[in-house]
């Protein structure tokens, strides 16, 4: 019912991924399988309540504020992760790295550490640094089979270190992909509580699960905890703006709103960011599921061509999020030499694993959020010029 096969041209819409390539590729024609956005439209549902909005032709101060955004929310999370969250914890935010800012500069001082899961969102260090936070690293183990697991007793060490005041979750992770499981988050919320570490659990990527997902409510063992996200990775609307958070405990509620309401000058949201939400939420449940399984089909067919040409490199399809995470190390290949290629040779743009810290040397994250066709076209390259530097 959905086409996800037609290539959209998204070239002279000021689009960050297309046509500012240049800015960090230094080359401005290159096919991108970069950044976290995806090449498809929005589903027809969106658009349809867009084109509504926009005829009426008046775009004054809005609100976000209401049942009708609030409902939507609350009716995803009951319908889709039997969750059942209070409206009344809900806020908004601009985009979900500003609410998880805000959050840590709220329970943390300067100098305080913020525990993460590593390999990690590249901006997470870039906030927490801007922010005079340190970043605690707990460095995810590779297994055997290809995924990624947590090394307890090295997470633990640092919870309990005095500095560590929060632990920022990936959930689920970038750019791993790994999906927590219930027992995995039972045991960060013990972990965390023994410790007093509050939680902020970043789940933007949580509609782009392939095995099941957990809400951190779902396992909270007190109101020491926020959940942020945003329909902006699963809708493909983050230039809509607009994300929000359940914030458990009221007094950091109210903080929160303070700051966004008087400090910031933030609390009029984009009018459209609320109205795709709102008919994401309650109407695009179908769009998502057929998006997802042809998302998942682009992630085994990267499975499926590597282990072809370089089966020692135990790909995996990941649990969930649509990004390719390959670890490159078992090829013992020159990382600078494969990125000089891949831009002046293939003219492909594909993002360095270093890119998400120490842990990710040796490794490159692919988006598979576009076209089969483009999709074919990034991973013939990647795998033609491996095959060119593992012969040198």
């Amino acid at each position: 019912m959905f086409d996800f096969s037609t290539p959209v041209n998204r070239y002279g819409t000021y689009c960050t991924q297309w046509d500012y390539v240049a800015d960090r590729f230094g080359s401005d024609d290159l096919l991108p399988f970069t950044i976290s956005d995806m090449d498809f439209a929005v589903a027809p549902c969106i658009q349809h309540a867009l084109t509504t909005r926009l005829a009426h032709g008046v775009f004054g101060y809005s609100r976000w504020n209401h049942n009708d955004f609030k409902s939507a929310i609350t009716g995803w999370f009951s319908r889709r992760y039997h969750t059942e969250i209070n409206p009344d914890h809900i806020v908004y935010g601009p985009s979900v790295i500003y609410i998880i800012s805000q959050l840590v500069q709220q329970w943390t001082a300067q100098g305080d550490g913020v525990l993460v899961h590593t390999p990690a969102y590249d901006a997470f260090a870039n906030m927490l640094n801007a922010n005079q936070r340190q970043l605690l690293t707990s460095p995810l183990l590779k297994t055997d089979n290809g995924g990624y697991e947590i090394d307890w007793p090295q997470f633990e060490a640092q919870a309990a270190r005095v500095e560590c005041k929060v632990l920022l979750l990936c959930s689920p992770q970038n750019p791993t992909g790994r999906v927590w499981t219930r027992d995995e988050l039972s045991r960060m919320a013990q972990i965390c509580q023994q410790h007093q570490v509050k939680v902020i659990s970043d789940d933007i990527h949580m509609d782009m699960a392939f095995n099941e997902y957990i809400p951190w409510p779902a396992v909270a063992i007190d109101n020491h905890w926020a959940l942020v996200s945003s329909g902006s990775k699963s809708f493909n609307i983050p230039a809509l703006t607009g994300a929000y958070a359940f914030i458990a405990d009221p007094t950091v509620c109210e903080r929160y709103l303070i700051q966004l309401k008087a400090a910031d000058g933030l609390s009029s949201p984009s009018i459209l960011g609320v109205i795709g939400h709102i008919a994401a939420y309650n109407e695009g449940e179908e769009w998502l599921e057929s998006l997802k399984e042809y998302l998942q089909a682009n992630l085994q067919y990267v499975a499926q061509q590597l282990e072809y040409a370089f089966p020692e490199l135990n790909y995996r399809v990941p649990q969930g999020t649509y990004l390719a995470w390959i670890d490159l190390r078992p090829l013992n290949i020159d990382m600078d030499a494969l990125q000089q290629l891949l831009i002046n040779e293939y003219h492909i743009a594909i993002m360095r694993g270093d890119t998400y810290g120490v842990e990710g040397v040796g490794y490159v994250r692919l988006n598979v959020g576009c076209p089969r066709s483009k999709v074919e076209i990034g991973v013939q390259a990647l795998v033609a010029a491996l095959h060119q530097l593992v012969k040198r």
